[in-house]
């Protein structure tokens, strides 16, 4: 098979999209059924996936905001979204005996087969919770995408059925590939956590952890006001720790972290280096993730694989990644999750359960098996 992957969405420090890009790509590369691989960025083939060095934080935060600032522009979306078409139809010319991949819910013309993957209908059935310029430009995207596309993948059976349903799209054209996480993410000895834990004010074992973007679909206001019913002592042994980018329409929620920062039970880290956050994953005592809507849910998988206790909500994928590992509950339930968190912080036999279930459940994910599927899917596209 010859194979064209868009890696438009491999920035550094990687995110969902582009850690599940980049590990894609680098897992595709060493499968014997792919003849021919190649990489497209922008409007024009590269020869390799970018590396860390070539990107600073400066400059992803300069991008994003100008990339913002076009958004907001319908008449500068238009000529964006007519050049590129343009541009990436004539860059593509004489390869249609190649799969386009475009792993970040976009397509480009093309001539031959395409496959693109859907992580979440979120700008559909969330819409609210993201700032409107990127809805309206994501739905008319997807719109195009849905006219191109021979075949769609998802992050999960959810999403697919989603999709199928949203859409009135053939559910026999849409295949769950699962994601996987990092290796970095495992169980770690005291020694190894206590440098980088010391740095952030905490010990190991010593505190909650939630990490996700501070935006309204984590419904970080339900964790604050479950971990808020736990008594003092507790929430003082163990503190909350948030780590994750500010989101949008997040101001009301950031006064109530710095109102808890003060009051001693919280710790907000904003975003933290890729080095550093597997070991803040395997120091914590339990993982929290109420989140309303998500398209897979890495973090729960990222910390089941650390040996870590999960409490999450039993909205949408969850329950799908989870398995039976988790201790889970309605996601606006408050005092069943405030209920839960104190048996994670406490319950010594059913801590002990849920770090085994959860390192058994993690296990049967990997990237080497997302590549091995989406190649079948080429395949499937192909013949």
């Amino acid at each position: 098979m010859k194979v064209i992957l868009s890696i438009n969405p491999v920035r550094f420090p990687l995110t969902g999209i582009g850690r599940y890009t980049f590990e894609l790509a680098q897992n595709l590369k060493k499968l014997p059924q792919i003849e021919e691989l190649m990489f497209f960025s922008g409007s024009r083939f590269v020869r390799d996936l970018p590396e860390t060095t070539q990107f600073s934080g400066h400059t992803s935060s300069t991008s994003a905001n100008f990339r913002g600032a076009i958004l907001k522009s319908r008449v500068a979306v238009k000529i964006y979204r007519t050049t590129s078409a343009l541009a990436n139809r004539y860059a593509l010319r004489g390869h249609a005996s190649h799969v386009f991949h475009g792993p970040n819910f976009y397509l480009p013309p093309f001539d031959g087969p395409s496959v693109c993957t859907f992580h979440d209908l979120s700008v559909f059935t969330w819409a609210h919770c993201s700032p409107p310029e990127r809805v309206r430009f994501m739905r008319k995207e997807i719109a195009l995408t849905l006219k191109r596309a021979d075949m769609l993948i998802t992050d999960s059976e959810y999403t697919r059925q989603e999709i199928a349903s949203y859409f009135s799209w053939p559910l026999e054209k849409i295949r769950a590939v699962s994601l996987a996480c990092s290796s970095d993410f495992r169980p770690r000895t005291a020694d190894e956590l206590s440098p980088t834990l010391r740095k952030h004010g905490l010990s190991p074992g010593g505190y909650s952890l939630f990490v996700g973007t501070i935006e309204p679909r984590k419904n970080l206001d339900v964790l604050l006001d479950a971990y808020a019913l736990l008594p003092q002592s507790m929430r003082q042994q163990w503190p909350l720790v948030l780590i994750g980018y500010r989101g949008w329409r997040s101001e009301k929620l950031h006064a109530r972290i710095e109102a808890a920062v003060t009051e001693g039970w919280m710790h907000h880290l904003g975003f933290v280096d890729s080095n550093e956050l597997p070991l803040l994953y395997a120091g914590a005592r339990v993982f929290v993730f109420p989140s309303l809507y998500e398209g897979f849910g890495l973090p729960v998988l990222e910390a089941m694989a650390s040996g870590i206790p999960v409490v999450c909500s039993n909205s949408s994928t969850l329950p799908e990644v989870t398995g039976d590992a988790a201790a889970m509950c309605e996601p606006q339930d408050v005092d069943t999750l405030s209920r839960l968190i104190a048996t994670g912080l406490e319950d010594e036999i059913w801590r002990g359960e849920a770090k085994s279930k959860g390192l058994l459940q993690a296990s049967s994910f990997s990237w080497r098996r997302c590549a091995e599927e989406t190649a079948a899917v080429y395949r499937e596209v192909i013949s």
